[in-house]
């Protein structure tokens, strides 16, 4: 078995703490709906992937919901955002500190997120400077599960599959990325936690 080099994080739900349904649910609540539209969702993705602005994507949710401001929807938006426990930051620090892999992140996300976590989390740019390259779907106009943008991040990087490690906890993600070659680990943040890193896949190790 090839040696691990690179590990590939994801960012959501492996350090920072999300409320998935709760924030699914607070919203259907807040449009009153049963479920997104498909033009609510083509929306979403357009913005994860930086084809819109944040002031077109809060435009098009103030067009289909005349009864709500900005303000409003800006809260909606980021309800998923919960906590980012500082031990966390400790171990990806530790990682960084010691200089035996490359650090990657790859995550789905968004200007209006990210901007949350920048006035949120007081060490966000702390943990970003912990990893050799930060790779966020608006910025790259790619994101997980599409293979694009694995193959992306090892032309970029001149790596190895093999040689690498990718940490998500979609189901989805971790599929592409292994048909692609990839380690992964589909880690299931109820009952796992990343700084258990070696100990839960150590066999790789």
């Amino acid at each position: 078995m090839q040696k691990i080099k690179t590990l590939i994080f994801d960012f959501g739900d492996v350090f920072i703490n999300l409320d998935k349904q709760g924030a699914m649910k607070n919203a259907l609540d807040l449009f009153d709906l049963e479920t997104f539209d498909d033009a609510m969702i083509a929306t979403n993705i357009k913005y994860e992937i930086g084809e819109i602005s944040t002031s077109e994507f809060i435009q098009f949710y103030k067009s289909k919901f005349p009864h709500l401001n900005k303000t409003t929807i800006i809260n909606a938006w980021n309800f998923i955002i919960r906590d980012f426990p500082k031990y966390r930051l400790d171990f990806i620090k530790d990682l960084a500190k010691k200089k035996e892999f490359k650090l990657i992140l790859l995550s789905n996300t968004n200007d209006m997120h990210i901007d949350f976590i920048k006035e949120n989390v007081s060490f966000y740019n702390e943990f970003k400077n912990c990893f050799d390259v930060f790779y966020l779907s608006q910025k790259t106009h790619l994101r997980k599960p599409n293979a694009t943008i694995f193959e992306f991040i090892l032309n970029e990087n001149d790596i190895d599959p093999k040689e690498c490690l990718f940490i998500d906890d979609t189901k989805e993600n971790t599929e592409t990325a292994g048909q692609l070659g990839f380690n992964v680990w589909n880690i299931d943040e109820t009952k796992e936690d990343v700084i258990n890193l070696f100990k839960i896949k150590k066999e790789l190790f």
